[in-house]
């Protein structure tokens, strides 16, 4: 019998529970309705609430940048190699972290300084930008990208919408001639 006397119990309170929650949504809705200062406070605190997602967006950008500026720094101060041999290796190592990295590790920064710094000793570097944007994830070549503008040393022709000088062959979309 007691397990019957904590059933009814059970099933009162949550019927309780549910009818209470059912008369505070149709109250909230009759105030959403017909109150204007209720609406006017709603649509303020949604304002705020943008205002505060947008600032917050905002410095988590300027953030990355420095922490971009900082590490391309870094990578400039520790220096790069200069002989063919020690370029290649050098180079190969750094794609295989960067791949490594973009693949299983969260922070784009890493990786991205990876491919950064392939890409400094790299003979071509507008040929292997056209390849990173092939293979490597977006968010990863978003950061390179930014990377790419913080180093005023590397020479890439042919992106970034220059002087024009190449923009006949991006207009065709690889269709030969």
């Amino acid at each position: 019998m007691s397990s019957t006397r904590l059933s009814t119990v059970v099933a009162a309170t949550v019927g309780t529970a549910v009818t209470g929650f059912l008369a505070y949504a149709i109250y909230f809705d009759y105030k959403r309705r017909t109150d204007p200062e209720f609406r006017k406070s709603l649509k303020r605190e949604a304002r705020r609430q943008a205002r505060i997602a947008r600032s917050q967006a905002e410095a988590a950008g300027e953030a990355q940048k420095n922490a971009v500026r900082k590490a391309v720094a870094e990578a400039r101060e520790e220096g790069f190699p200069t002989s063919v041999e020690e370029k290649e290796a050098y180079f190969m190592e750094q794609v295989a972290e960067g791949e490594r990295l973009s693949q299983y590790g969260p922070e784009e920064i890493d990786a991205a300084l990876c491919f950064y710094k392939a890409l400094k000793v790299y003979p071509q570097p507008s040929d292997l930008i056209s390849i990173y944007d092939k293979t490597v994830p977006k968010p990863v070549l978003d950061v390179l990208a930014e990377m790419i503008a913080a180093d005023p040393t590397i020479q890439v022709r042919g992106f970034g919408g220059g002087s024009g000088a190449g923009s006949e062959e991006s207009s065709q979309h690889g269709v030969d001639d």
